[in-house]
């Protein structure tokens, strides 16, 4: 990514996420969310909680790529659910 200023949005709003801050983000089914970032094309990362405190990163993408991200996102939380119960 080369836009310095969207890597820095998108570092602040990890940060939150990590504090139990998601700010603008909505449940997308089978326990994961969607945090929109409200910059550039409209980041989007996709995550999931596994108890209160850890926040597992699947993947992010932007408003162009949402559907295929999603379908990832989901993939890969299935993936490291079978393998981590």
């Amino acid at each position: 990514m080369k836009d310095g200023k969207a890597k820095a949005t998108i570092a602040l709003r990890l940060q939150r996420l990590a504090t139990g801050h998601a700010g603008d983000a909505s449940p997308i089914g089978e326990g994961l969310s969607e945090l929109r970032i409200h910059y550039g094309p409209g980041y989007r990362i996709y995550y999931c909680k596994r108890g209160e405190t850890i926040i597992v990163l699947l993947c992010g993408g932007d408003k162009s790529t949402q559907e295929t991200d999603i379908r990832t996102a989901k993939r890969i939380a299935s993936e490291w659910r079978d393998d981590n119960g």
